[in-house]
């Protein structure tokens, strides 16, 4: 059976470790929307990988990790992933990994406009300045380039020429910025087509004829569910769809060939960035969990700012997502306090919601309905099997699992890839 693990909070939920486990069983890893604005942390003996824009089952030499459609790719930035990986043992040969020719290409005025339109903002987003908004809005705009033209020397030269056209005076007018130049790009970017160009394919074909030879896929998603640009706490979003919807559009598989989706959620919850965050901590406690838990960002080593368990959150996002399993992730970052507390519902000018609500003014001035739970002394850290984990931490998952509706399947008490229990 063919599966997607999805984010089911703010991201950064401990995806790469999951998928670093479960890809051991699969033939086929797929990434299918976000850019190198996100990043994966995976923990083997007493070595540790940061992934940005290829799956973490890289890892697993035997397997074959392919970036999608959906994903937009900074060629510069991918390069220095992929040699870093050849350095630290890897083969990295076009069957280890495949690159979608449908992939648009992150150039380097995206990055420059992501950046300056934040300066323009009163209200921020947060942005990683990565250039991944403005890369999807040229996408929709049809006017971006894509891995397969950095391999056509003449369409290459006809869409950059055009693009500079009009990104030329948008920088000079609108934000007196330097322009750019049409060679230095030009010859830059042509020869990062020569060094991708055995990876890049068509991987629509190529995944939809292993379905067909029954070949096991794992489907994997950057950012989270409440990053959604449709269903995330807009505008404080990245510029894809993080959810289910996103592995179709982004990876050319129809649904009818997409089987469980397992959805990964932290013990606790954290989100980078601007935006509404109903569960955050106090100061105080908010460092305490942040050192506890290295709750620092993958690719910009931002500090995640830190609440508790948001359950109408959590739920939201186990409906939308079609979630069959839950992956609780970092328990083991709980051990030690006296209670805890999960959120069951938002309170509002008299209301409660019991439900997800979009509205901006909700979420950043509700006052949150909490349950309180008692905590476990003991550590999780040595536990591997689900009657091996303390009592009040058993009683923590399975009221996690019955206010979300889905049942826990994976429990992860550390962070080296066998620190997990499997249920």
């Amino acid at each position: 059976m063919n599966f997607v693990v999805v984010g089911a909070q703010w991201g950064d939920e401990g995806k790469g470790k999951l998928i670093d486990i479960l890809s051991e069983n699969v033939d086929i890893t797929v990434r299918y929307q976000g850019g190198n604005n996100a990043g994966h942390t995976v923990i083997v003996g007493d070595k540790e990988y940061i992934f940005h824009l290829i799956p973490s089952a890289i890892l697993r030499p035997s397997k074959t990790c392919v970036i999608g459609n959906g994903v937009v790719i900074d060629p510069k930035a991918l390069l220095e992933e992929i040699n870093e990986l050849k350095k630290r043992g890897l083969p990295m040969t076009n069957r280890q990994l495949k690159i979608s020719c449908n992939a648009h290409v992150v150039m380097p005025y995206h990055r420059v406009m992501d950046q300056l339109r934040e300066t323009k903002r009163e209200n921020k987003i947060g942005t990683t300045g990565r250039g991944i908004g403005p890369c999807y809005s040229d996408k929709i705009g049809r006017m971006g380039i894509r891995m397969i033209d950095l391999l056509n020397p003449g369409v290459l030269k006809a869409k950059l020429q055009d693009n500079l056209n009009e990104k030329n005076d948008i920088f000079k007018k609108v934000y007196s910025h330097q322009t750019y130049d049409f060679k230095k790009i030009y010859t830059e970017y042509l020869a990062y087509g020569r060094k991708l160009k055995s990876y890049i394919c068509d991987t629509s074909l190529y995944l939809n004829d292993a379905v067909d030879r029954k070949k096991k896929i794992l489907f994997e998603g950057a950012q989270g569910t409440f990053l959604d640009v449709d269903f995330g706490t807009y505008p404080f979003v990245t510029s894809s769809n993080s959810t289910i919807g996103g592995v179709c559009s982004g990876t050319g598989v129809p649904p009818t060939k997409i089987g469980q989706v397992i959805a990964a959620v932290k013990a606790y919850t954290t989100r980078v960035g601007e935006g509404p965050f109903p569960t955050e901590f106090d100061e105080k406690f908010n460092d305490i969990i942040r050192a506890k838990g290295h709750e620092f960002g993958s690719t910009t080593g931002r500090p995640r700012r830190c609440g508790w368990f948001d359950a109408v959150l959590v739920r939201y996002a186990a409906i939308i997502n079609g979630a069959s399993e839950l992956a609780i992730m970092k328990l083991d970052v709980l051990d030690g306090l006296e209670t805890l507390k999960i959120a069951v519902a938002y309170k509002y000018k008299g209301k409660i919601y019991k439900d997800f609500p979009h509205d901006l003014d909700v979420l950043s001035k509700c006052e949150i309905v909490y349950e309180t739970m008692k905590g476990w002394k003991e550590s999780t850290r040595e536990a591997r099997k689900y009657s091996q984990l303390p009592l009040n931490a058993r009683r923590y998952v399975e009221r996690l699992e019955k206010l979300v509706g889905v049942r826990v399947k994976y429990i992860s008490v550390g962070s080296k890839r066998d620190e997990i229990v499997v249920r």
